[in-house]
């Protein structure tokens, strides 16, 4: 289990370093097996400055090439040849010095040589996004909107997530423990201070939205089921700070709604599934079993026979989930999702586990439910 610093530092702010926590947290029973850095932007931008191109013509010999001069701060500017076909002059961009090594979206890293290039001297290169790692772009070059002084390194212009975390071998009787909140009770101890924890917004229920009924087929299999539709949303990108607090526990970013759901689960333990209200047949969910050998298609897209044993979550054609460990293909969340419904359950321990160990599924939502969550 990975835990974030500075998650953690949200909870109770301290000053200790993240080794000292790390032995803090062993000695208490929660055994810190590793200490990781997380850098958003791998390489964190090292010999990335902003400069400024004075002057940008045609490469003599190369039709698809520039030959630049642009400003990074020194006590000349730099001559460099570039490829991309938005390159002009007056423009604010970052570029690579001489010795820089990059890190791009694909393919290896590099270093960044003073080069002859067509015969042309080129000291650098004018970066395009997918060649800094910061994005998927091969379009053209970046070009800035900033007031920020030629020379300035790149790492002042766009935001680098930093964090250290750590790697939490936990046992069996620590379901507690299983989340952010739950390490920083612990800490709470050990350090004698107070948790800091945000006020809940406050929430607006509108008897308009949309009403899905819920039916539990077997209160001892599901204790408690919960649930509200969430409408009128926007599917997109999560934020740099949610996407950076995932991708520190080696959790893939996908879209604010899932990743919100991703971050629930990791910083206070709940599991959290997210249905496409337009998805749910009739408007209504059940909580039971489907028939031995009955195909189910997961969100892998992998079909798979079911035993009979496990828990589903239905509507009224069929399976939609294996509950407390995998969604279904056909009722997640895509692009054109406008409307949810939420689902926060309590699962008993002992049914969640047969459905993980017979689709050989562990996932961290089953992690958690097979330990047992807090009703």
């Amino acid at each position: 289990m990975k835990i974030s610093i500075n998650r953690l530092k949200k909870y109770i702010p301290h000053t200790e370093s993240p080794v000292e926590i790390g032995a803090l947290l062993t000695q208490s029973g929660l055994e810190v097996e590793g200490l990781g850095e997380f850098v958003s932007i791998k390489g964190g931008l090292e010999g990335i400055v902003i400069g400024e191109v004075l002057n940008c013509e045609k490469h003599p010999d190369a039709d698809k090439l520039s030959l630049t001069t642009v400003d990074i701060g020194g006590e000349e500017p730099s001559q460099i040849v570039c490829g991309a076909p938005n390159v002009a002059k007056g423009q604010k961009v970052l570029v690579a010095t001489v010795g820089a090594t990059l890190y791009p979206s694909s393919g290896d890293s590099f270093q960044i040589k003073k080069a002859k290039i067509r015969g042309e001297v080129s000291e650098g290169m004018i970066c395009a996004e997918d060649e800094l790692g910061i994005g998927a772009s091969h379009a053209g070059i970046m070009v800035l909107d900033t007031d920020l002084p030629n020379g300035t390194p790149a790492s002042e212009y766009i935001e680098i997530g930093l964090d250290q975390v750590l790697e939490i071998g936990l046992t069996p009787n620590r379901a507690d423990a299983a989340s952010h909140l739950g390490v920083a009770r612990d800490l709470k101890a050990l350090l004698g201070k107070e948790l800091v924890i945000d006020s809940a917004p406050e929430l607006i229920m509108e008897a308009s939205a949309p009403a899905i009924q819920v039916e539990v087929e077997n209160a001892s299999d599901c204790p408690r089921y919960a649930g509200v539709v969430i409408s009128g949303l926007k599917v997109g990108p999560s934020p740099a700070w949610l996407q950076n607090f995932l991708k520190a526990l080696d959790l893939e970013p996908i879209n604010n709604v899932v990743d919100i759901t991703n971050f629930i689960l990791h910083d206070l333990g709940q599991p959290l599934h997210a249905f496409d209200t337009d998805k749910i047949s009739e408007g209504k969910i059940i909580v039971g079993k489907l028939p031995k050998n009955t195909e189910f298609v997961t969100l892998d897209e992998k079909k798979r026979k079911l035993s009979g044993e496990e828990l589903m979550i239905k509507d009224a054609k069929g399976g939609m989930c294996i509950a407390g460990v995998f969604g279904g293909a056909d009722s997640g969340v895509s692009e054109s999702t406008t409307s949810i419904f939420l689902e926060s359950a309590y699962f008993s321990p002992d049914i969640i586990r047969k459905g993980s160990q017979f689709h050989g599924l562990k996932t961290d939502a089953s992690f958690r439910f097979e330990r047992g969550t807090d009703p």
